[in-house]
């Protein structure tokens, strides 16, 4: 029986979001339904808004997400009705060229709901298909999902907290721990410290690192990292790229660190990534560039300086493997993931949070529903 809830959707090309009668089909034979208890508001919900990303409007907005399992398909045994699950974009399929090499964490097929969810009646496009945010759309209510988008957790977690592991704090947690593989001791800079960077701080936090340089144009940011556990920061405000390096490198006895972490991705933040490792150093890229952006090195200057270059995809995770390991490390006080949600707002104020996040003086606004 189809279900009729509210949701959030992105009508067209940069237009204002909307909160619209969203239909919800019977779950096929390996789906779920899951209502939703809070969503965090992400960047990548805002290129979808945006055109960004793909013109496959309209979209169901939302992916950061956290709920309990209310309906099963007949086939489903992943979870179980009352289940407390996040949502995941990562749900390997176990077949693809990658599964069968043994990287499942860069599955090439991730399995999504096999229906779509529609705009209800009364709507001027009803029955229009909706595209959800990376397979998921969870600024509503219920969503359809596959089985195995589900990763259940800990149910005495926050669901506010917990949703964030969704995307950009396991992104930038996993650059740290799983794509970086920082050992303890080793020295780590991090260049951007919005939630991804912030995430990447605490995961190099979390690892063991002796040493964690925070850089970031503002000094507000900069305080919150040491909050993180940064050891110490760069302000870049006013300074030219050679001289951020060079503060990195005085920091680290003039060598430069283990690990550099770029958690923007424009030109500048990689250049600085780059020649701030020390030699034999990993670069690790995890946010993501615009389709314009290039990265221009010298080819002795790669070769010389040795080590590796790598990009992080989600953070390189396992969402079975990692999603409860987190979750559990935050309830023991041992990862910081509530210190994330910086507020918590409504279904109709995701416009609103879209302006915050632009600002950038929230770490994470969750809509609670």
């Amino acid at each position: 029986m189809t279900e009729i809830v509210n949701g959030i959707i992105a009508r067209s090309k940069g237009a204002p979001v909307e909160n619209v009668r969203i239909a919800i089909p019977e779950p096929g034979a390996h789906d779920v339904v899951v209502k939703v208890q809070a969503c965090g508001v992400c960047h990548t919900d805002l290129a979808y808004r945006d055109g960004d990303i793909a013109d496959e409007f309209p979209f169901l907005l939302g992916h950061e997400a956290a709920g309990i399992v209310e309906k099963i398909g007949t086939e489903v045994s992943h979870v179980e009705v009352g289940d407390f699950v996040v949502l995941n974009w990562r749900a390997v399929c176990g077949e693809c060229r990658a599964c069968k090499k043994g990287e499942p964490k860069y599955c090439f097929n991730t399995h999504n709901a096999s229906a779509k969810m529609t705009i209800a009646e009364g709507d001027p496009d009803a029955g229009a298909e909706l595209t959800p945010a990376l397979g998921i759309g969870a600024f509503v209510e219920k969503t359809l999902v596959h089985e195995g988008q589900c990763t259940k957790v800990n149910p005495a977690a926050d669901p506010a907290a917990a949703g964030l592991l969704g995307c950009g704090i396991m992104a930038g947690l996993g650059a740290a721990v799983n794509t970086a593989d920082v050992k303890r001791g080793e020295s780590v800079a991090v260049f951007g410290c919005g939630g991804v960077g912030m995430a990447a701080v605490a995961g190099a936090v979390l690892a063991g690192a002796s040493k964690v340089i925070a850089v970031d144009l503002d000094p507000e940011k900069l305080e919150t990292a040491t909050k993180f556990g940064a050891t110490h920061t760069v302000c870049g405000a006013g300074k030219s790229e050679e001289e951020v390096i060079e503060a990195v490198r005085e920091l680290t006895d003039g060598f430069g660190t283990d690990v550099a972490i770029d958690a923007v991705g424009i030109p500048a933040t990689s250049r600085q990534a780059f020649y701030s490792r020390d030699l034999a150093g990993r670069m690790v890229l995890v946010g993501v560039p615009n389709l314009t952006a290039r990265f221009d090195v010298p080819a002795i200057d790669f070769f010389g300086r040795g080590g590796s270059l790598k990009s992080s995809w989600y953070g390189d995770c396992l969402p079975e493997r990692d999603f409860p390991l987190y979750v559990d490390l935050s309830l023991q006080g041992r990862f910081p993931l509530q210190d994330f949600v910086s507020e918590r707002v409504g279904l109709d104020d995701v416009e609103a949070a879209f302006a915050t996040m632009k600002t950038g003086k929230v770490l994470r606004s969750v809509v609670e529903i």
